[in-house]
């Protein structure tokens, strides 16, 4: 019977990678002798830094601490760090004249969730409110990257982006050939800090803080980077060995051919959520959930028909396994794969006494997946909905609020008050969330008008309000800004849980401008997108 069906198939590409990543060990001695090197340095950082906190000198001080997040070990040194943060936003509000400073403490202090005012710019800007023009690029790259934490009070800042990204890439073309400052701004202009995957952009600056001249290089900082970065890609790939082989072993690809076998970019996108090693098992559990969520999101969207969908929604509403027998086989494949992860995430989380964390994901699960099928039912009976009523369903189908809700089951902080408030869809996860769809829909666009679906965001947008498909496009770009500047306004202090908590949400939106940068779908077509990441991260190792 099954075979007679006539279905919506995709054919996606296969796993670019293959066996590659099954088996990895970490090598004991290499790991401890880094690990032995790394607490050395640490302590010279630590006393550079405690140092430091006795200077009067602010613009070194900033300096410092962007050196300390861009090489990627800032994490080391967190109540340092924010003790030197807190006393600059209380005693140096307006303490510098050139602009590379200026924007910098204007970026550190947003991200890190202090309500600095947009005043520390007022002698850069004519009677106008606009920004003079300047010849001075470290300074226009400084205030390009600032201008990605503004919020929706910051009208000095607003046009900002298009201001400088113009400046610099006229400016480009003229700056010496192989320069730091050259490499930086082609980055910047390509990839902003603030929207950038933490990993990546540490991989990226390690690269080009290296060929820094010896007078304004700091050779302990660099060489703790290194080691930093290389222990914990060991760790990565130990990771990504497990979740190849519990992959493996379902052999999904085998069983579910239809779907996208995409078990390494999972892993990468819970490696954009945290690398810290504390978050070991943490990234473990999301990137194993996101892949069986991306096998349903399949067989909703490119398998499945109306009938075997509503009887599979059903029986994961009901979430028991005697269900199973009223499934087609390929559906009971999914279905018992589905319940035996959550069963092994309840195991593990109950140990801790958080088994309410997979409860609350739970709920989402079944949340998704009825809102899958309400996608499903509009694209095979060909209904465009109302644009709002497209939103409510899409913020759902991104799978942002499930994904948000995983990412925090590894995390201490993440109480049972805090799954409540996650289940409140607070305005921070609704801002995620926005970006994700709107990102995506931009992405996956032309992709979907190919395979004849109608009820894509912008096609419903296009029809509802009568205009073109540049001006819905335009729409959609405009709805990514708003959703930053709601992104950037929750991370300010006070916050109603913990910055730990906060930083998950705001990776998770990173992520997705990394996935479909430049309106590509990365994660369907990682070959372009993201196979260099993947092999920056968790392939090759920083040459010390």
């Amino acid at each position: 019977m099954e075979n007679n069906i006539v279905r919506p198939l995709v054919n996606f590409s296969p796993s670019l990678w293959g066996d590659r990543f099954h088996s990895f060990s970490i090598d004991n001695q290499v790991a401890e002798a880094y690990a032995k090197e790394i607490e050395i340095l640490k302590e010279q950082i630590r006393a550079t830094l405690q140092i430091a906190s006795g200077s009067s000198n602010v613009a070194e001080k900033l300096k410092f601490i962007n050196l300390l997040e861009r090489l990627g070990i800032a994490y080391h040194f967190e109540k340092e760090i924010d003790d030197q943060l807190q006393h600059i936003y209380t005693h140096h509000p307006h303490s510098h004249d050139d602009l590379e400073t200026v924007a910098l403490q204007f970026r550190l202090l947003r991200q890190h969730g202090y309500n600095i005012s947009t005043d520390i710019f007022s002698d850069f800007v004519d009677s106008n409110g606009k920004f003079r023009d300047t010849s001075d690029m470290k300074g226009l790259l400084s205030l390009y990257e600032a201008s990605y934490v503004r919020t929706h009070g910051d009208e000095i800042l607003e046009g900002v982006v298009a201001f400088a990204a113009t400046r610099l890439r006229s400016a480009a073309p003229l700056l010496e050939p192989n320069s730091t400052l050259k490499k930086l701004v082609t980055h910047a202009l390509d990839q902003p800090l603030h929207t950038g995957m933490p990993r990546i952009e540490t991989r990226f600056f390690i690269s080009v803080y290296q060929e820094e001249e010896d007078s304004s290089r700091n050779d302990v900082l660099l060489r703790f980077a290194k080691l930093d970065f290389n222990l914990l890609q060991m760790l990565h790939k130990q990771e990504l060995s497990e979740i190849s082989r519990w992959w493996k072993e379902l052999d999904f690809a085998t069983t579910l051919p239809y779907a996208r076998d995409r078990a390494v970019e999972c892993y990468f996108w819970a490696l954009g959520v945290y690398f810290e090693p504390q978050y070991s098992k943490a990234r473990v559990m999301p990137a194993k959930n996101i892949s069986i969520v991306s096998i349903l999101d399949d067989t909703y969207d490119a398998y499945g028909t109306l009938e075997e969908l509503d009887v599979y929604t059903d029986v994961i509403q009901r979430w028991d396994i005697s269900e199973i027998d009223r499934l087609p086989n390929y559906m009971k494949i999914s279905y018992k794969a589905l319940l035996e992860l959550f069963d092994e995430d309840d195991k593990n989380l109950s140990k801790e006494g958080r088994s309410y964390a997979v409860q609350h994901a739970m709920e989402r699960m079944k949340e998704l997946v009825r809102c899958y099928f309400i996608e499903a039912k509009w694209f095979i009976g060909g209904h465009q909905p109302l644009f709002a009523e497209y939103l409510r369903n899409a913020f759902v189908s991104c799978t942002y609020y499930l994904l948000a809700t995983i990412s925090c089951y590894g995390l201490k902080s993440a109480d049972d008050k805090v799954f409540d408030w996650l289940m409140q869809n607070p305005k921070i996860l609704e801002a995620s969330v926005t970006l994700c769809r709107v990102i995506d829909d931009i992405a996956t666009f032309d992709v979907e008008k190919d395979r004849g679906q109608v009820t894509t965001g912008i096609e419903c947008y296009m029809k509802e309000y009568g205009v073109s498909q540049e001006k819905a496009m335009e729409k959609f770009q405009e709805l990514a800004e708003l959703g930053l500047k709601d992104l950037n306004e929750g991370l300010i202090k006070p916050t109603p849980v913990s910055a730990e908590i906060f930083l998950r949400i705001v990776n998770l939106a990173r992520i997705v401008f990394v996935t479909y940068q430049h309106n590509q779908d990365g994660y369907t077509h990682p070959e372009n997108v993201l196979k260099p990441h993947i092999i920056a991260l968790v392939v090759d190792p920083i040459p010390l």
